[in-house]
């Protein structure tokens, strides 16, 4: 039951942040680029630094305690064949797409975009994960990002 409040929680936050186009928040960190929501009891930060290459974290709070983290990393593999914001525009709808028909925020699909093929991948569950999203474009790998994350334990 409370990995699938959890789940739930974080489908909920994650679309209405970075995929919903939610409002940026003051920077946590000397650089940082941060957005959250909170629901109750239930907080959700991400937290990342730079643009088109880019690393951060995603934590979400339960009654001010951490209870789970995801950290990331993505970039442009081949610049040649997609830019930032062409990449930025396949991922937010392939997740859009994963958040409000399949009400999850781990793998196993693939979408299909103008820009290009978005394909995510993961082992595991909400409490310990790990995965890819790319970006195919002209059957060639042009954008990828690394994922891993799970419950923390106090």
């Amino acid at each position: 039951m409370y990995l699938t409040l959890l789940n739930d929680f974080i489908v909920e936050a994650k679309s209405r942040t970075y995929v919903g186009g939610g409002s940026p928040r003051p920077s946590c960190r000397l650089g940082s680029h941060d957005i959250g929501y909170e629901r109750g009891e239930w907080r959700y930060l991400d937290s990342y630094f730079g643009g088109t290459d880019f690393c951060g974290q995603e934590t979400v709070w339960l009654n001010g305690e951490p209870i789970w983290a995801m950290n990331y990393f993505g970039h442009i593999i081949e610049p040649g064949l997609i830019d930032g914001s062409r990449a930025g525009a396949v991922i937010k709808a392939a997740l859009s797409s994963m958040y409000s028909e399949k009400k999850r925020f781990l793998g196993g699909m693939e979408f299909d975009h103008a820009f290009g093929l978005y394909i995510d991948s993961s082992e595991g569950d909400c409490a310990h994960f790990r995965g890819m999203e790319m970006i195919i474009v002209e059957e060639r790998r042009a954008y990828e990002l690394d994922y891993r994350g799970g419950l923390i334990r106090l």
